[in-house]
């Protein structure tokens, strides 16, 4: 059993203890909380789920009973709080993205390599029944030579964006929706179809009252040939979408984002809904999606990972190649011109 921290306990912070805590689990639980602003609320919900409330990040990694850190903090924080956690032995599950340049991603990566301590990425679409099945379309042939991966995604939260939040903050959350939503995404396609090699990007501001981009698209070009695209609105109906196509058919993924006040069991397993597989001949197949809480998946595979217990299903890799992507598409999007991933 991992006892676990949290740190950051906002709204997201919050549900991933709730998807620890609603339906006990076996493998981690949650025994600590740390946050800058210890408010009404925060103090309520840790006594709800009896977690020992610190005042800062020193605090938690210095306990002697904390065997792992979950961050639900800003971006800018991750890299500074994996490295000082592996240095005093946590073991660390970070929420995405992990970073925004390669450089900072691979010096958390080199932290836990040398401490010995396991890293997870809070990447949860990968864990859904739904995913799987398309990776195993993909790697069986069953699609044929992939052409094109598409995503779209979408939510209304930076209409309701107050400007001291940090999420308005540009250099927090540069590209708009491309760090809350669309990184989602890029994962997605790095784990279908290997390594991105280029990006274009445009990212601007139509509606939002606050100085952030609210409407962001990006063209990808894969180092095995295909091509990609990436779409996010953080000023509109919330929505997602992924689709493959390939030279067999085309797989359509249609599902939700995390919409702000939606509830937490919602936010954690409806992402996914209506799947479409349509053939080069004969009619489309449909079915709705299994239901899967992808954040317990996620937090419980770490705690395996973490215990010995198989290989954590993101390498470590692949989490400094998708830092390099994000990185490449916020130059792009400042360039205005392709970028090369690193």
């Amino acid at each position: 059993m991992i006892n676990a921290a949290i740190v950051g306990m906002g709204w997201w912070g919050r549900t991933l203890v709730e998807a620890i805590a609603d339906n006990p689990s076996d493998k981690m639980r949650f025994v600590a909380g740390a946050t800058r602003t210890v408010s009404d609320e925060v103090k309520g919900f840790s006594e709800q789920h009896k977690l020992k409330l610190y005042r800062s990040f020193d605090e938690v990694i210095d306990d002697s009973n904390i065997d792992a850190v979950v961050l639900a903090t800003p971006h800018s924080l991750h890299v500074e709080q994996v490295v000082a956690a592996a240095a005093r032995g946590k073991h660390v599950f970070c929420e995405k993205p992990f970073a925004l340049t390669r450089d900072s991603a691979q010096e958390a990566v080199d932290a836990v390599r040398k401490a010995g301590v396991t890293l997870g990425l809070g990447y949860n679409r990968r864990w859904h029944p739904e995913m799987t099945k398309l990776r195993n379309m993909i790697d069986s042939g069953d699609l044929g030579v992939i052409l094109h991966v598409e995503a779209t995604m979408t939510f209304p939260n930076a209409l309701f964006l107050k400007p001291d939040a940090w999420r308005a903050n540009k250099e927090e959350t540069p590209c708009g929706g491309l760090t809350p939503m669309g990184v989602h995404a890029v994962d997605g396609m790095i784990d279908l179809c290997g390594a991105i090699d280029e990006v274009y990007c445009q990212s601007f501001r139509r509606v939002v009252e606050v100085d952030a981009d609210d409407t962001t698209s990006v063209l990808f070009r894969m180092k095995e040939g295909m091509s990609g695209y990436l779409g996010t609105m953080t000023a509109t109906g919330g929505g997602f979408s992924f689709q493959v196509y390939g030279s067999k058919g085309y797989v359509r993924l249609e599902g939700m984002t995390h919409v702000a006040g939606a509830s937490s069991e919602e936010r954690r397993t409806r992402l996914f809904g209506n799947c479409i597989f349509k053939p080069i001949k004969g009619p489309a197949e449909t079915w709705e999606a299994e239901r899967l809480d992808v954040t317990r998946a996620a937090l419980e595979a770490f705690a395996d990972a973490a215990e010995g217990r198989g290989e954590y299903l993101i390498p470590l890799d692949e989490m400094v190649h998708g830092a390099s992507v994000t990185e490449a598409i916020i130059r792009s999007a400042g360039s205005h011109k392709p970028e090369k991933v690193a």
